[in-house]
């Protein structure tokens, strides 16, 4: 009743006397004080529930950010990151100043001003929120950095004044800068980034130091509502919102009016994902795996730097060739047919929903992009990719598919509308269809003195299959093995020249009780010195080589290159490659001939650090290599290495030679029985690299692939890069070799322990047909 009495003597108030009116301002005064006071006591109790309640304040005063996992090259390129958080902690004197104009015209401009609070805006925000909720922002900076660290979103009076106080309070333990520095590394910016430098490289791809005005007053509009003015997700709204930033930094005299329309003006370029420098999944996950069994579950918010002993050049140059490599196989094999399919609405909002649908089970691999086939003819092709550009495909573009395109072809095979496809544009901007290929690849190169990885691709895509091939595929290496069987042999007395009969050969232990007869691809050529039969990977020679040697003994002297026993058959079979190893394997035994007869261990990780530089672990420098290391007499190793050499220069390999226009490469190719597994293993100077292809499911790639045309092209496009720059080397023959008779032999035919071991007493001196009596007894 009181309150309907005032509110009737207020609408009389026009029409009263003045006594009237005087009585009606004490009236209202009087309740004016009651609310006020009541406001008081209410704000009172609240702040003495809220005093004795308040977080831990060192969170703020001893910051310590969640910063991720990241991995680097050796040269300092980013190739991998991990962690919930993308956050790069940059000190206030690191941030350039026209972010720091361009945040504060945005969001508190009276920063450096205030204690902390502004009361008019607090003032506002509660009576807003007395009327049905907080529709006022009016939080300062170091509100917001209260808000941040400590408290929920809910929005409370309670809150709010929570907020108020925490504010005050590290305004008195921080300085201005400090806070401004905390504010713009902890805030989240979308894409699950925390912070502007790691805003910058998320959504620009830069450095803070190198963002434009334009640049800045974008990532200056997010915070507000990182989901609405986000640009990767909303462009148009990230837009206006930067205009909005540069329209403040005008009005408070930060930019001039040609600045501010040149900002305007100037068109961006926005990334729809964090992009690394360097294409290496699988190196960042053999790096995560090790950090994560050390650190645990602190591997992925303490910030550590991992830099690995890649070489950014090489990387990016090994996974560029294996992919081109495995496309160029894949289309030499013919196109399949669409990766699936779906009916397409006829209400273009539901069509539209449908294609992302299926779109989302097809992603995009680099230039391959999946796109839903809307037309089609056998001279026009159109498609709708995720991004959402019509793909417009015509003329040689469509010369892939082309049987595909035909009214006649098969169901599962033909292209029609809600067909989904792949496409690639080349550099001028010209569609092609392509496909996802089935056959898998890998590549890894060593540094041959030290085993330090110079670069590692575990297959064509991560993301489509994570299993790293270099470290883990166990397959047949085909000839790719006979050069150690070789090795084996010089101790046994054989040299290059030593002369065997290439000619059909019919042993016992084949199929089904037959006899097994091994042959060669191209056919047989009598007798035959040891370097052109390895050279031209002559398998019967191989296989009366390890017969005479015997495969016991082969398979145990195996063991010296790190190949493991237990994967080697003890039989014939072995010298042609029936065993398993991994590429890994095979690099760090290729070694052993390319640095003179030492083992190697192979070491990815060259040094770890911490958010703030320090070093926390660093790989010790190589000593000297000891003789307790060595796998092999030196002498071997430079007589197996002018075989390699062979290879290249006039067998098998000799593609490697004729495109490199180098004299120092060494290598062997490996192809496995009905061409399972495509291998070239081989080194220069101190690269020593090996390249393998294969399905992960074993079955052949073709009756006219081999080593040569599915590994080797692939090793080529490497040591292109690799070996840039660099002149060829040459190797001194070691003492105890001479040249004889147009080849190298031992001084003496001595094992590498200096024991007499000629077994088989066959000597490059003697006739032909001794030399096949001594080893087969006619």
């Amino acid at each position: 009743m009181r309150f309907f009495s005032t509110a009737v003597k207020f609408l009389a108030l026009p029409f009263a006397t003045a006594s009237y009116r005087n009585d009606l301002r004490r009236t209202f005064l009087a309740l004016g004080t009651v609310a006020a006071l009541v406001v008081l006591v209410l704000v009172s109790a609240m702040l003495v529930s809220v005093l004795p309640n308040l977080p831990a304040f060192d969170v703020v005063t001893n910051y310590r950010p969640k910063i991720p996992l990241r991995i680097y090259t050796a040269d300092g390129a980013l190739l991998g990151e991990f962690g919930e958080e993308r956050r790069d902690f940059t000190p206030i004197q690191e941030i350039p100043p026209v972010l720091k104009d361009a945040l504060l015209a945005i969001e508190d401009a009276r920063f450096y001003e205030h204690g902390g609070v502004d009361y008019r805006g607090v003032l506002r925000a509660l009576a807003a929120d007395l009327v049905g909720g907080f529709n006022q922002g009016a939080s300062t900076i170091t509100m917001q950095v209260a808000r941040t660290f400590f408290l929920s979103p809910v929005k409370t009076v309670k809150r709010k004044l929570t907020e108020v106080v925490l504010a005050y309070r590290i305004e008195s333990a921080l300085s201005k800068d400090q806070i401004l520095e905390l504010y713009m590394n902890q805030i989240y910016l979308g894409q699950r980034t925390y912070g502007f430098a790691s805003a910058a490289r998320t959504y620009f791809r830069k450095r803070l130091q190198d963002l434009t005005l334009a640049e800045a007053a974008m990532l200056a509009g997010i915070p507000q509502n990182p989901a609405k003015h986000n640009p990767a997700v909303n462009p148009v709204r990230a837009k206006a919102r930067q205009e909005l930033v540069l329209k403040r930094m005008l009005h408070l005299g930060k930019i001039t009016q040609a600045q501010h329309d040149g900002a305007v003006r100037e068109p961006l370029k926005i990334s729809q994902r964090l992009e690394f420098e360097v294409r290496a999944d699988h190196v960042a996950e053999m790096v995560r795996r090790e950090l994560y069994a050390q650190y645990k579950g602190e591997a992925y918010t303490q910030g550590f730097n991992v830099y690995t002993t890649l070489d950014k050049a090489e990387q990016n140059a090994a996974y560029d060739s294996v992919r081109r490599n495995v496309l160029a196989y894949d289309q030499r094999h013919g196109y399949r047919g669409p990766e699936g399919f779906v009916e397409l609405p006829d209400d273009a909002d539901d069509q539209e929903e449908a294609i992302d649908q299926i779109l989302a089970r097809h992603p995009s691999s680099d230039n391959l992009i999946a796109a839903v086939v809307t037309e089609v003819s056998a001279r026009r092709v159109r498609a709708e990719p995720a991004s959402g550009d019509t793909l417009e495909i015509t003329g040689d573009g469509l010369r892939f598919a082309a049987r595909a395109l035909q009214p006649n072809a098969r169901m599962d095979s033909r292209i029609r509308v809600g067909s989904v496809i792949r496409a690639s544009q080349d550099g001028k901007g010209r569609w092609s269809i392509t496909q996802m290929p089935e056959v898998d690849a890998a590549f890894v190169a060593l540094n041959a003195e030290d085993g330090s990885y110079r670069a590692l691709v575990g297959g064509f895509e991560f993301s489509r299959n994570q299993f790293n091939h270099v470290t883990s595929a166990w397959r047949q290496p085909g000839s790719s093995i006979k050069p150690f069987v070789y090795s084996a042999a010089l101790e046994k007395g054989f040299s290059p020249a030593t002369l065997l009969n290439d000619a059909p050969l019919s042993l016992p232990g084949g199929e089904g009780g037959q006899p097994w007869e091994p042959r060669n691809d191209d056919g047989f050529d009598g007798p035959i010195s040891l370097r052109q039969a390895l050279a031209r990977s002559k398998n019967v020679v191989a296989v009366r080589l390890l017969q005479a040697i015997t495969p016991h003994y082969a398979r145990d002297y195996l063991q010296r290159f790190g190949f493991d026993a237990a994967k080697q058959p003890d039989n014939l079979t072995m010298t042609l490659g029936s065993g398993s190893v991994t590429p890994l394997q095979m690099a760090c035994a290729y070694a052993v001939f390319a640095n003179g007869g030492f083992t190697v261990a192979p070491r990815l990780i060259q040094k770890i650090t911490d958010a703030r530089g320090n070093v926390l672990w660093e790989a010790p420098q190589q000593p000297e290599r000891q003789e307790d290391q060595r796998a092999i007499d030196v002498r071997n190793a430079f007589i197996i290495d002018s075989i390699l050499r062979e290879v290249v220069r006039s067998g098998t390999g000799v593609a490697a030679s004729q495109r490199l226009g180098r004299t120092d490469l060494a290598g062997k190719t490996g192809t496995t029985s009905d061409a399972v597994d495509g291998w070239f293993a081989g080194y220069a100077g101190n690269v020593v690299a090996v390249s393998w292809m294969g399905y992960d499911q074993p079955r052949s790639l073709g009756g006219r692939e081999f080593g040569a045309t599915l590994a080797l092209p692939i090793w080529i496009d490497y040591m292109r890069q690799a070996l840039s720059g660099k002149p060829p080397s040459e190797r001194k023959p070691p003492p105890g070799v001479s040249y004889v008779d147009g080849d190298w032999v031992y001084d003496e035919f001595k094992g590498s322990d200096g024991v007499k071991t000629l077994d088989v007493e066959v000597s490059p001196f003697k006739s032909i047909f001794d030399a096949i009596k001594k080893v087969f007894g006619g």
